[in-house]
């Protein structure tokens, strides 16, 4: 008789810091609560030269792989298990630095996106942010399209900056024409989910008619009470991978940290 191949319980957790070196105290909260074996950053905020490294390192994560720039964007995915296959692709011939891939154990390949945000006006004839915002998806539909996964066995997380779903925003009325929820990037978004053949994991578990958000806006002083938040952060795998999947949490609790990102972690439970 066969014996049955050994699961080993992974946990990945993705997380728009906005600003790495200002979440030391929450990171530390993350990783000694949480327990995560990769964590996913996004919005680092630092060149590579100033990445805190050592950091990492003495928190227990050694395996490093970033891609970041002064002040702006920047990916980083530090892990308890060894990475293998680190690549960083670049995106509408731009050097912003928003995607990193690794492969982990058990042959899964991660993507770690930062897609633009988009700027304020949902038009790309006058807005050059959500122009390239809308070429962003667009290309990584293409991407999609023609990446071979055949035994790959993918996940992509990230913040990607869109809410596709009116359970995703907390009016899907009244924020139709405001960037992030507009039919034109949900629209997007779709297709791009089609041409990848993406499942969405965190609505594997939370049923599309509930609210599920992962943001919450600074300019709302009492974000809590108000809850207008947006699902903006994703974490999607390959139909190969969903019998592996076993849970997510929303750590909504850090949106109340000091000092906060206005994005709070997601974390997926998963074997390999």
């Amino acid at each position: 008789m066969a014996r049955a191949k050994k699961e080993i319980p992974l946990r990945i957790a993705t997380w728009n810091t906005n600003s790495v070196r200002l979440r030391f105290d929450s990171l530390k909260q993350l990783m000694a609560t949480e327990n995560p074996d990769v964590i996913c950053l996004q919005e680092t905020k630092v060149a590579d030269e100033f990445f805190p490294r050592d950091f990492f390192i003495e928190q227990g994560y050694p395996h490093l792989a970033i891609g970041g720039q002064k002040m702006w964007h920047g990916v980083a995915i530090a892990s308890r298990v060894p990475l293998d296959g680190v690549d960083a692709r670049k995106w509408c011939s731009k050097q912003d630095c928003r995607h990193m891939s690794v492969r982990l154990p058990g042959n899964i390949e991660l993507h770690n996106f930062y897609v633009p945000a988009g700027g304020d006006i949902p038009d790309p004839e006058v807005n050059e942010k959500f122009a390239h915002k809308l070429q962003f998806i667009d290309e990584m539909t293409e991407w999609s399209r023609g990446y071979k996964r055949d035994g790959a066995r993918t996940i992509l997380v990230g913040d990607l900056n869109i809410a596709p779903l009116e359970t995703d925003v907390w009016s899907h009325k009244q924020l139709l024409r405001v960037v992030s929820h507009t039919p034109i990037e949900t629209a997007r978004m779709a297709t791009l989910v089609e041409a990848g053949g993406w499942v969405d994991a965190m609505r594997r578990f939370v049923p599309p008619e509930e609210k599920l958000f992962t943001w919450w806006s600074y300019r709302s002083p009492d974000w809590a009470n108000a809850n207008k938040g947006r699902r903006l952060d994703h974490i999607w795998v390959t139909p190969d991978l969903v019998p592996n999947l076993r849970g997510i949490s929303v750590l909504k609790s850090f949106r109340a940290h000091e000092p906060a990102s206005d994005h709070v972690p997601v974390l997926l439970d998963m074997v390999a």
